[in-house]
């Protein structure tokens, strides 16, 4: 009977660490994915202002 409420014991202690390893692997990736948009986000704002930039020195050097 002992053995049995070890064996138990360590199972749930067992369930437990697991249901925490699962939950630091969903949180990471939903916070890498999070930081992946922000980053794309933030190449696409700095992708339009270097065309835009562009654009306004071309326009500039055919006013002259």
């Amino acid at each position: 009977m002992a053995f049995l409420a070890s064996f138990i014991q360590y199972l749930v202690i067992f369930i437990i660490l697991v249901g925490i390893a699962l939950l630091g692997v969903f949180l990471g990736k939903i916070a890498r994915n999070k930081k992946d948009a922000k980053d794309a986000a933030k190449a696409t704002l700095e992708t339009a202002s270097d065309v835009n930039i562009t654009e306004i020195e071309g326009e500039a050097d055919n006013d002259k």
